[in-house]
């Protein structure tokens, strides 16, 4: 096989077990869901993952290099209207529902809150130097450190997350979010 055949067979598992992890949670995405989700063979699953723990770090680290990204191009902010999007990829790549799972298993896996630890780094760093651009633009408030800026959206951000994890209604979070975005720049 060529390394573009397995480059897209691992994209493909990636998509199947983020939309069964995303509707099972990490313990109710079985092998047989996974099979089901990505139409392929518990083998050629798991030639490419060690198992299935490898398989969902792998995919929340996925997910988080793609936040990183949009985080750095646009903010964190974006992301957040991102998740609000119903058309956005976010959204159809189950994004939230891995997030969720994430959450769960920073609470009660220390193993894995150690591992997650360097992979959100990222996004944090991301969001840094992001905001430090916004500031040297002068687009960015100047009387508050660059890092309480941070912990501000990262908190707006976890707390969209549950606020979209728990069903309420999300019609006026855009104005919400249009507060958010005011409170950090410069007045």
């Amino acid at each position: 096989m060529s390394q573009d055949h397995l480059d897209a067979r691992r994209r493909e598992i990636l998509a199947g077990a983020r939309a069964a992890f995303a509707r099972h949670g990490y313990e109710g995405a079985t092998v047989r869901r996974l099979e089901d989700e990505t139409g392929l063979s518990r083998g050629a699953i798991f030639h490419h993952f060690r198992d299935k723990e490898s398989l969902f770090l792998a995919v929340a680290e996925d997910d988080a290099t793609e936040m990183a990204e949009v985080v750095a191009e646009q903010g964190l902010v974006q992301v957040m209207r991102d998740l609000l999007n119903r058309d956005s990829s976010f959204d159809k790549a189950g994004w939230l529902g891995t997030q969720l799972e994430v959450s769960r298993r920073l609470r009660t896996d220390p193993d894995f809150a150690r591992r997650w630890a360097a992979r959100s780094e990222a996004i944090g760093q991301a969001t840094r130097e992001r905001l430090a651009r916004q500031r040297e633009a002068g687009v960015l408030r100047d009387d508050v450190p660059i890092e309480t800026l941070q912990r501000f959206l990262e908190l707006a951000l976890d707390g969209l997350v549950l606020h979209l994890a728990t069903g309420l209604p999300a019609d006026d979070v855009g104005a919400v979010l249009d507060l958010v975005e005011e409170a950090v720049r410069r007045r």
